[in-house]
């Protein structure tokens, strides 16, 4: 398969990678190669063009507080490019605060309210004095899959009506700790508040965002070869 490729786009990735969620890309980068599938990645970051044809993937990490108010802003320059990426059924995950990015706002540390992108309808509040820590397990039933991983966040994220949530909360809190949503998924978009990072802790999902992006890209039935129904 060496006349197959996938270019990814780690979206801000010098500055959102205080959790290691560039071993998202590293696991993707892994399964790419077993089948000989070539596999690369760019930085794309502050003042710099989102092209939206040229990537088959997109990671959007999360970090502190500091990094993700100067995000919040200079991404605005990119909000069109990658909504219509998104809309247009570009693979995407987004991990906590670039999950949150991704929706209508969210309340940052000090109170204040920060613009995302409003590419998908959800919104993200936060809590006083609390955080939703500790394991969490959740089921997604499209895929008939369990995701296991571990959250970190005060943000408390509700979806707008009829956005669908990654998966049902079995064991944590998930996206607010009420309604047992977590993350989301939108056309070919994933969002979660999983660390550890989420793809190498559930290689199955990561066997699947290559599949979603090799079918995408090339028109053909990738199951098989990554060993998927």
């Amino acid at each position: 398969m060496t006349d197959y490729s996938i270019h990814a786009c780690h979206l801000y990735g010098n500055l959102l990678n205080t959790y290691g969620d560039i071993g998202n890309l590293l696991i993707l980068e892994y399964f790419a190669k077993k089948i000989g599938v070539s596999f690369t990645y760019e930085v794309i970051s502050l003042d710099e063009a989102f092209e939206q044809t040229a990537y088959d993937f997109v990671l959007f990490g999360g970090g502190q507080d500091f990094e993700q108010s100067i995000v919040s802003k200079d991404i605005q320059s990119k909000k069109e490019s990658l909504t219509n990426y998104i809309h247009n059924n570009g693979v995407f995950l987004g991990i906590c605060g670039g999950f949150q990015l991704l929706g209508d706002y969210y309340i940052g540390a000090n109170g204040e309210k920060i613009s995302g992108i409003s590419a998908i309808d959800y919104h993200t509040d936060s809590q006083k004095n609390h955080r939703f820590i500790g394991d969490i397990k959740i089921y997604n039933k499209e895929f008939d899959e369990t995701y296991v991983g571990f959250e970190n966040h005060n943000g408390l994220t509700y979806l707008g009506k009829g956005i669908q949530p990654l998966g049902i909360v079995q064991e944590g809190f998930g996206n607010n700790g009420e309604d047992q949503t977590e993350g989301v998924h939108f056309k070919n978009t994933f969002g979660s508040y999983f660390h550890g990072p989420i793809l190498p802790r559930n290689v199955h999902l990561a066997k699947r965002l290559l599949k979603i992006m090799l079918e995408k890209k090339y028109q053909e039935d990738f199951s098989s070869v990554l060993e998927l129904k």
